[in-house]
């Protein structure tokens, strides 16, 4: 094969190569419409803090051939990673209420410690120093699905909660009363939903504002 031929021949190669992982990645996508988040995982930090996110995750991040994603605050004591589409429809809703005063703390604190990343080729994330200590996270992540996002807690956090809702041990965190009101949710018509303004006072999480 003369050089010429196969110059081109190389050219076509990679060219199916390309279509055929186009391809691969718009069929994750089409199986993943209708994904959610779900399930926990128990994973640690190595010495450069990071760790690894659960393949089945990674997945659940793909968006137009891409595995990148938004990590930041959350609700309760939590990291919490965004899709980056998400994380826009966040924003559109936050700039109708930027110029709210009571509000100006939270954004501040909020975009300012967003951290747009990916994993590295074996699933690896980078946790920023800020945000570890932003919520206590030292050894041990319980990696948490939430419907459309992801919570990181640290270990003993996680499972102090969830012992806690189990015994109901508080008011506040019982299991039964908990479970009552989440599943009535499911009968409320489209008007007794909370407002965007009041969803933004009512959690820190900014994921749980409606569309």
């Amino acid at each position: 094969m003369d050089a010429v031929r196969f110059r081109n021949y190389f050219s076509e190669m990679n060219c199916a190569i390309f279509e055929f992982v186009a391809k691969m990645w718009e069929k994750v996508e089409k199986v993943m419409s209708g994904f959610f988040f779900s399930g926990s995982h128990v994973v640690k930090l190595d010495e450069k803090g990071r760790f690894v996110l659960p393949q089945e995750m990674r997945y659940g991040l793909v968006e137009e051939g891409k595995c990148e994603f938004v990590i930041g605050l959350g609700l309760g004591g939590c990291l919490t990673i965004y899709r980056k589409s998400l994380i826009q429809k966040i924003v559109d809703k936050f700039k109708q209420n930027q110029h709210v005063a009571k509000f100006q703390k939270f954004f501040t604190l909020f975009f300012s410690t967003l951290h747009q990343t990916e994993h590295d080729k074996i699933g690896r994330v980078m946790l920023p120093a800020n945000l570890k200590s932003a919520v206590g996270i030292e050894k041990e992540i319980v990696v948490a699905g939430v419907m459309d996002k992801i919570e990181l807690w640290p270990k003993e956090v996680y499972d102090r909660n969830l012992r806690a809702l189990i015994e109901g041990a508080s008011p506040d965190m019982s299991l039964e009363r908990m479970t009552e009101e989440a599943f009535a949710l499911l009968h409320e018509s489209e008007d007794d939903t909370v407002t965007p303004e009041e969803a933004i006072t009512s959690a820190m999480n900014p994921a749980y504002i409606k569309d």
